[in-house]
């Protein structure tokens, strides 16, 4: 017998995902799975072989039968916070998918019910386990010192459909925050203010600004800027960025698919110093993406020890999408609160 039942709110791409891992993690049993679509459940559970599972649209009733040990939240962003509520409600924890909220006021009040509640409510930001970014950090920590300037690049052409054509900031609200988040966790800081411009270029394909550049400080001292677009075709960036990490003892960079690399400074000579080349080394047992963070889950859940992307964390990172959309829609720099 599996050592955690598990109920499946949201049946989308994401949500098979999640249900494939779920399937197969010996740690875990799949008892329930919700979409608001009718049949979307089950449709999600024949394709992936699950008998025997509770399948249907209503969350609450779900709960109830299948008495789940917590909650996957993969459904839209917009129903994040329902779903939130009503499963720390009862008193089962929640791993949801990022963004946390739709809005920062819906954050607040869900980080709010987990307090109230007493259990854990972890965000899954995939992108934050990733073997090359820890990599990168332990140069950032090892090697080149606190990082005083920080740049990530993100260069994508998306020629998808969906949704994602209409929104109003499609990389802001939609794929930025595994960038910011990144950010924080490279800096080991949160942001204080951010100066951001949102923009579309003539040729995009998308209703709403797909590009963006914005320039945060952090509360260690640190200026980190991020270029992006969604629209721009050649010379793409892998979906991690590519990153530079400049610190007083040199500085990492990391093209967002192989492995990091570092100069540090091995004679100050002027008036250029010589540099020691230092490849990082990712580890390769480290589960990645939805593995990983079901295994940091699973481990919070038995240890009682918070994880990265606990709520009371990753809304730092929302904050910082929503500060960025602000000070574009204001043309003014904006001071980031919780």
């Amino acid at each position: 017998m599996a050592e955690f039942r598990v109920l499946i709110a949201g049946a989308g791409q994401m949500g098979r995902g999640w249900g494939e891992n779920l399937r197969d993690c010996p740690d875990t049993e799949l008892v329930a799975w919700v979409d608001v679509l009718p049949g979307g459940a089950a449709r999600a559970a024949a394709e992936l072989g699950l008998r025997d599972i509770l399948t249907g649209a209503a969350l609450d009733r779900a709960i109830t039968m299948a008495r789940p040990d917590f909650v996957v939240d993969v459904s839209p962003p917009e129903a994040h916070r329902d779903v939130t509520l009503a499963a720390l409600g009862r008193g089962i924890p929640v791993l949801g998918e990022k963004p946390m909220a739709a809005t920062m006021a819906q954050a607040r009040e869900m980080v709010a019910a987990a307090e109230r509640a007493g259990k854990l409510y972890m965000v899954s930001q995939n992108r934050r386990f990733d073997r090359n970014l820890a990599a990168l950090r332990r140069l950032i920590v090892d090697h080149t010192g606190p990082v005083g300037i920080l740049n990530a690049d993100f260069y994508m052409g998306e020629h998808y459909g969906g949704f994602r054509r209409e929104m109003s900031s499609p990389l802001l609200v939609d794929m930025a925050i595994h960038t910011f988040d990144a950010a924080r966790f490279l800096t080991g800081a949160d942001a204080l203010t951010v100066y951001c411009l949102e923009f579309n270029p003539p040729w995009s394909w998308y209703k709403g600004h797909a590009s963006a550049t914005a320039i945060f400080e952090m509360s260690n001292g640190a200026v980190f800027t991020y270029r992006g677009s969604r629209s721009s075709d050649g010379y793409h960036t892998s979906w991690d960025s590519r990153w530079r990490a400049v610190g007083p003892r040199g500085a990492a960079v990391w093209d967002g698919q192989g492995a990091p690399s570092a100069e540090v400074v091995a004679e100050p000579t002027e008036p250029i110093a010589r540099f020691t080349r230092i490849e990082g080394t990712p580890d390769p047992s480290m589960a990645v993406g939805i593995a990983r963070t079901l295994q940091v889950f699973l481990q919070a859940l038995r240890t009682g020890e918070t994880p990265p992307c606990e709520c009371h964390d990753n809304i730092h990172s929302l904050a910082m999408v929503h500060a960025a959309i602000e000070s574009a829609a204001t043309g003014r720099r904006v001071t980031i609160s919780m």
